[in-house]
């Protein structure tokens, strides 16, 4: 991780942390769910509120009464609100998009959930994915929340990262290996 995004992910984490904490206290968890959610989706879809976190040109009262406002029009949970407002005091809404994952971690492993981040080759079927996350559930012990992407350049077969585990069953990575392997006998 380059020094700038770890910079960025400790700001967010220790953030997350105290939102976390302070929702899991009022048992609001469901709530700031919800609110992180629409958040995502609103930086997902809106080009000025991406320019309004990231911008060194807003001024720190500009950003406050934006997020706040938007924050409030959006009905972000009070926690959340309070904590945009403060991180836009203190010029740090930069790193709402690793908050937004931060706080999406906690909340999952306080309910026992992990995600697994799925590579394939092409779109896996709701049959497929629901057998793949029940298999990986029973090797975990977790419920699993797949987060599925395609990528075609694998070839066939699948890429599952789970935490700091990976299985690669691409054709590529065994393509991969055969042409180490040929290179080394000749």
């Amino acid at each position: 991780m380059s020094e700038p995004a770890s910079i960025s992910a400790g700001i967010a984490d220790r953030y997350a942390t105290a939102i976390f904490e302070i929702a899991a206290e009022g048992s609001a968890l469901d709530k700031l769910e919800k609110s992180i959610n629409d958040l995502s989706a609103a930086l997902a879809d809106s080009d000025d509120l991406r320019t309004l976190i990231s911008s060194p040109l807003v001024t720190r009262d500009e950003q406050a009464a934006a997020i706040t406002a938007v924050a409030e029009k959006m009905g972000i949970d009070e926690v959340l609100r309070n904590a945009l407002a403060l991180m836009a005091a203190k010029r740090r809404l930069f790193v709402v998009p690793n908050l937004i994952e931060a706080l999406r971690a906690r909340i999952s492993e306080a309910r026992g959930e992990v995600t697994a981040e799925v590579i394939s080759a092409k779109a896996l079927t709701k049959t497929q994915s629901d057998k793949l996350a029940k298999t990986l559930a029973a090797r975990i012990g977790k419920t699993v929340t797949l987060n599925a992407t395609v990528d075609e350049s694998i070839i066939g077969g699948l890429v599952v990262k789970v935490g700091s585990k990976m299985i690669d069953s691409s054709i590529r990575s065994k393509l991969n290996s055969l042409q180490n392997a040929m290179k080394e006998v000749g």
